[in-house]
């Protein structure tokens, strides 16, 4: 199983000629310290990139945008004691930012895998948390291929020495778990997708208007969420297919420019 949103070869159709043209920004405070206001600048710099996306017959599906920023102990540990998760101190545990089949049985494996993978790896899982969205503000053409979208809490094992080594586990769950998948051969999976999973950043983006993504994502203008950095990105396809995994910024970097 691969990347299914591209058309296969067919003709003079070449699917490795594809290319793609974006808008990019960056805020942080260089005393690293942590507010909603940086994320709020964040997301001024995304909309005033419109000019840097696209708009099809569709005026409220754009080419895909989105932000990186730290994960906020202040928004995420109450968040997860609301749901009975008793989270360990900042740097022993992650947030994973999920995308997941719509599909029920697909969405279960791709669940299952996570969590057996990071046993396998040695780590704990905590649980799962839906993400709040208000798809009233997607386009017709986004709302039926929308994943669905949650996050997962992961400790660090016992057996694993300190906060970089976790990092290091986190890079090997995120790569096992997906290929666990492809290797069952889970059908309706193409749309599982991990934009993070760490204990220091988290991508909240997906196919949504610039103006519109921190009504999408709730989580956003939570004023208890907080970060000293703030990467925003606007996606242009130039001739690419957009689809919510191939929104940016990804896990660490963005690009700005057309590459041939």
């Amino acid at each position: 199983m691969g990347h299914c949103s591209l058309p296969p070869q067919q003709g003079l159709y070449d699917p490795r000629n594809e290319h793609d043209n974006c808008g990019v920004g960056f805020v942080a405070n260089i005393k690293n310290n942590k507010s909603h206001e940086i994320i709020r600048q964040g997301l001024d710099i995304l909309t005033n990139l419109t000019h840097r996306g696209a708009v099809g017959a569709d005026p409220l599906a754009g080419d895909g945008c989105g932000i990186l920023i730290q994960v906020s102990d202040n928004f995420f540990r109450p968040e997860a004691k609301a749901l009975g998760i008793e989270l360990p101190a900042e740097g022993d545990y992650a947030v994973g930012m999920v995308f997941l089949p719509r599909d029920e049985d697909a969405r279960k494996a791709c669940e299952a895998s996570l969590e057996e993978t990071t046993r396998d790896e040695g780590q704990v899982f905590l649980g799962w948390r839906d993400v709040p969205v208000d798809d009233s503000v997607l386009g017709y053409s986004v709302k039926p291929i929308t994943p669905v979208i949650r996050q997962a809490f992961i400790a660090r094992g016992d057996a694993t020495a300190d906060t970089k080594a976790f990092e290091r586990k986190l890079f090997v769950i995120r790569k096992q778990a997906h290929h666990r998948i492809w290797d069952k051969g889970v059908e309706n999976a193409g749309d599982y997708y991990m934009p993070t999973l760490s204990t220091t950043t988290i991508v909240y983006k997906g196919m949504v208007l610039p103006e519109n993504i921190d009504s999408f994502y709730l989580d956003l203008s939570d004023p208890r969420m907080e970060s000293a950095l703030a990467l925003a990105h606007q996606r242009f396809s130039t001739n690419t297919f957009p689809s919510w995994d191939l929104a940016q910024p990804f896990r660490y970097l963005c690009h700005n420019g057309e590459i041939n």
